[in-house]
């Protein structure tokens, strides 16, 4: 398929990557320069990217990019023409969503909500997690794209329920991880072994994705970012506002948002979200050292 990807971050680069290699023909644009990708026609501006595609995959940090890069000078808008698919795998707004969606129908153009999970590993292996929202015709259109990047695809219902899944899935790994990290902040006050720790929570009810995954890293006290806190945070707020909006109460995360907060304000934002851990153990008087091994 004739595709252009926008957007060649942590993520975005590595699913460019995929769809190159599964043999499509990819035109690639980012914001700023300097990263291609191998087999691939790199483009001035969004819609040069677009020109002639038959899908445009939008990867971009949130709701005001994924607004330029479609919309504003230069934007996807300038190349759209009837017949054409949008999926747009950045976390953004749900209703925000919704009225990028009515606009770009109004030309025949399709639009699927696509967000994943799987973070920066998954997204190299080709074995990425979509949540989408759209019409099922579209996105059988996509499932050449979806089987290049991915490893399964969760249709959630029309256009904007991908994003609304997405947030609801981030809400979990936010508050997981809070628990995770206050609980190695207390061991570590109270005396308790994080290596013994950690066998007990992975082989009890306490187990989950979430610390199987960042385990290792923290172990190693690795905090180079697989998904930024700055993004994290970003999607935090994403679940406040859409709470807000549908009248719901979500006081955990909003106590999780304010450690984020004064995580970000003490040069956090470009770490992992796992970083958060060493803001538990400043406030605590603690310190962690790597295990070296």
């Amino acid at each position: 398929m004739r595709v252009a990807f926008l957007g060649l971050g942590i993520m975005g680069r590595s699913m460019a990557v995929n769809l190159v290699k599964a043999g499509h023909e990819v035109a690639v644009w980012n914001r700023s320069a300097g990263k291609d990708v191998d087999g691939a026609r790199s483009a001035a501006f969004p819609a040069d990217a677009a020109q002639g595609a038959e899908v445009v995959w939008m990867c971009l940090s949130d709701t005001k990019a994924v607004e330029a890069v479609l919309l504003g000078p230069g934007g996807v808008e300038q190349a759209l023409t009837a017949g054409m698919t949008i999926a747009d795998s950045s976390t953004i707004s749900p209703s925000a969503t919704l009225r990028f969606a009515a606009r770009v129908k109004a030309r025949g153009v399709d639009y699927v909500d696509a967000p994943m999970t799987g973070s920066k590993i998954a997204a190299e292996a080709g074995s990425l997690i979509f949540m989408v929202g759209g019409d099922e015709a579209a996105l059988a259109r996509l499932q050449p794209l979806f089987q290049a990047m991915g490893k399964q695809v969760f249709h959630m219902g029309e256009t904007g329920k991908g994003q609304a899944t997405k947030l609801v899935m981030n809400l979990q790994i936010a508050l997981i991880y809070e628990g995770f990290a206050e609980a190695l902040t207390l061991a570590a006050k109270l005396g308790v072994d994080v290596e013994k720790l950690l066998p007990l929570v992975q082989a009890s009810m306490v187990r989950s994705g979430v610390v199987d995954y960042k385990a290792p890293f923290i172990l190693k006290r690795d905090f180079s970012p697989n998904f930024p806190l700055r993004l994290m945070l970003k999607d935090i707020r994403l679940a406040l506002d859409a709470a807000r909006e549908s009248r719901v109460r979500l006081p955990g995360l909003e106590a999780v948002e304010e450690v984020y907060d004064v995580a970000a304000e003490e040069g956090q934002q470009d770490l992992d979200y796992a970083a958060t851990l060493t803001l538990l153990e400043k406030w605590a008087g603690v310190e962690v050292k790597a295990v070296s091994k």
